[in-house]
């Protein structure tokens, strides 16, 4: 009988190799002085039994989301916890890309490596009759081909936006700690990116400003604020190839009771993209927004609130390594009669509020950013040169937040490895910013109790068409 045991038991070995811990209990029970025999024999039965469980394990096949998880690809199945996200929308919409959830492939592998062009933008005509031959006309379209380098750039980082944001909405949720968001947000940022210091990575800071903060929020080393169920947040962040920035945002709330509120703001945001285009006065898109936003009402408590638009917070131009390259779009009537122009870039972003529709700095600082035309100031303290020399270096004209500075990095791997951490640099930061080098952008905040919300799209104006290239089928 024992024989004809070993004899099974070799095949089964043969088929399925026994790990470290069954290979161990079968000495321990071949060793076993005092009743050899019996202890041989339930050794061998036992180690039998668990052999054929193991095998039986083996040709257990992976469920479809764990097969999807581990190469990439599959059919998107999961919804989002914020509300106000497309209808047919789904955070895992990349696994249609080949992509794994969460996604970890870096995007240039799932469109370049695989000889693929970046997806396109939404395309819309320009407004205004003068604009009508632009879609034929053969040396605009000349014109366009000339540029399909840039345009690639620019889709490829509104792609990475696309993703991590998506990757995001599908954590956002009541109880989070914002540092740990941002965090999450932001490392797969550089991950999708392959984040290679100047040349491609983070635009600007995750803002994810909270109720009556509409903008410039991002918690500081220290800071617990944890979502909470009737919190209105705004996540706004940016990546960045070559110096071109995607700059787009949206809402976050759990309660349906902040819906009209949303709804206004996401409407106006549409409308602006909808008017803006060449040659449209920059003053002609803030008077469509604020026609469109301040149409809504919201009820919160038993007291109805018109929604206002936020008049002094605006959409702006977009250059390279540059986030405000000069232009801004009002989101009022009665702004700059300048003209729209071909080839620029803008974001068109619309804030709107229960509160008084202004907004002042307050608040602990987070942004900052190098002063795009700064002079050149002799500095005396050796640690302000260390510092700004370290801000030249990993970020340039593009933003930074004091987390940042003080992760191991310092802001960037591939610039400065693990040995790029900022010890003691306030005074330091202080100093540059007293001397116009660094300017900071405090939080930006309406009357306290109330609430603001904001949409965000990136549009390019090509000779050819207007292309929103940060659109995707959340928002």
């Amino acid at each position: 009988q024992i024989e004809n045991m070993t004899t099974e038991e070799s095949k089964l070995e043969d088929a399925a190799p026994p790990t470290p811990k069954e290979e161990e209990s079968k000495v321990e029970s071949d060793n076993d002085e005092e009743e050899e025999e019996d202890a041989t024999g339930a050794g061998e039965e036992g180690a039998q039994t668990k052999k054929k469980k193991k095998k039986r394990k083996k040709k257990k096949k992976k469920s479809g989301a764990a097969a999807a998880a581990a190469t990439g690809g599959g059919t998107p199945s999961l919804k989002p916890h914020g509300r106000f996200l497309g209808k047919e929308y789904f955070t895992d919409y990349y696994l249609t890309y080949g992509q794994t959830n969460p996604p970890t492939i870096p995007v240039s592998e799932l469109f370049e490596g695989k000889g693929k062009e970046y997806p396109v933008g939404e395309i819309t005509p320009h407004p205004l009759e003068s604009n009508t031959y632009r879609e034929s006309s053969a040396e605009k379209r000349a014109h366009d081909r000339l540029q399909e380098d840039i345009y690639s750039k620019v889709r490829q980082a509104a792609e990475v936006h696309r993703q991590v944001r998506s990757y995001a909405q599908s954590f956002i949720k009541p109880g989070i700690k914002l540092t740990d968001m941002c965090q999450m947000l932001e490392n797969k940022n550089r991950e999708l990116i392959q984040e290679d210091g100047l040349n491609r990575g983070i635009g600007f800071p995750t803002g994810c400003s909270l109720n009556h903060v509409a903008a410039h929020y991002t918690p500081n080393t220290g800071d617990d604020t944890v979502l909470q169920y009737d919190d209105v947040m705004k996540i706004d962040f940016g990546s960045q190839i070559d110096g071109r920035i995607i700059d787009s945002a949206w809402t976050v709330s759990f309660n349906p009771r902040y819906d009209p509120l949303l709804e206004a703001v996401k409407e106006a945001t549409e409308t602006g993209i909808k008017t803006a285009g060449i040659d449209v006065r920059l003053c002609d898109v803030g008077e469509a927004i604020q026609e469109v936003m301040e149409s809504y009402e919201v009820e919160l408590d038993g007291k109805t609130y018109p929604v206002q638009c936020i008049r002094n917070l605006n959409g702006h131009s977009i250059g390279p390594y540059q986030i405000h390259a000069g232009k801004s779009v009002p989101i009022v009537k009665g702004g700059d009669t300048t003209k729209m122009e071909e080839d620029e870039m803008y974001a068109i972003e619309t804030f709107g509020t229960t509160g008084r529709g202004y907004i002042v700095e307050d608040l602990e600082c987070s942004h900052y950013m190098k002063n795009f035309h700064a002079p050149h100031v002799p500095l005396r303290l050796p640690r302000s040169k260390k510092l700004l020399a370290h801000i030249n270096k990993t970020f340039g004209t593009l933003a930074f937040c004091r987390r940042w500075l003080e992760r191991e990095d310092g802001g960037s791997t591939a610039v400065n490895g693990t040995k790029g951490k900022q010890d003691k640099y306030m005074g330091a930061l202080k100093n540059l910013c007293d001397v116009g080098i660094i300017q900071p952008y405090p939080p930006l905040v309406d009357v306290k109790g109330s609430y603001t919300a904001q949409y965000e799209h990136t549009i390019m104006l090509r000779p050819t068409c207007k292309e929103i290239v940060s659109r995707g089928q959340d928002y």
